[in-house]
Formats: C-alpha cells, structure tokens, sequence
C-alpha cells in the first residue's frame, strides 16, 4: 500500500486513468464488433461504412495509448481486406 502522499497521489491517479483507458476499449471493441457483425451480415456496403467508422476511433486509442500502432494497424488491415473480399 502507498504510504507517501506522492505514491497516494499517483495511486489515485492511476485508478482514474485505468477506468478512462477501459471505457476507451470497451469502445474501441464495440466498433471493432459492429463491423464483424456486418461482415457476417453478408452485406458490403454496411460492413464498408460501419469500418470508416471503426478505423479513426482505433487510431485515436493510439494517440491516447490504450492501443499500440502497429496492433490497430494490422486490426484495420485484416478487417479491410475481409470487408473487400465479401465483393468477390
């Protein structure tokens, strides 16, 4: 347990922080699930718009660090190349 105000101080801190980074990936998952439901939908042109709406939400967890840059980028390529294949 933290005994000095500043370990105090960044225990708090952190809890805060934690429970904003959780909703930032509930989020980012929920998008993440909207376009694999449309993807199973069959679908292209639901499934093409709910991934334009997926991809900025995926990359501002990046800039906010709840997300690495490669993982949302290699997240959004393996959906867009499942997105493009459902026109074959």
């Amino acid at each position: 347990m933290a005994n000095s105000p500043q370990a105090k101080k960044r225990a708090r801190q952190t809890e805060r922080r934690t429970e904003v980074n959780k909703n930032r990936r509930s989020r980012i998952r929920t998008f993440i699930r909207n376009v694999e439901e449309a993807i199973s939908g069959g679908d292209q042109a639901v499934a093409s718009a709910a991934l334009k709406e997926a991809q900025p939400e995926m990359m501002r967890g990046v800039t906010k660090g709840v997300l690495h840059k490669n993982t949302a980028s290699r997240k959004i390529s393996r959906l867009t190349a499942r997105v493009k294949a459902m026109g074959t």
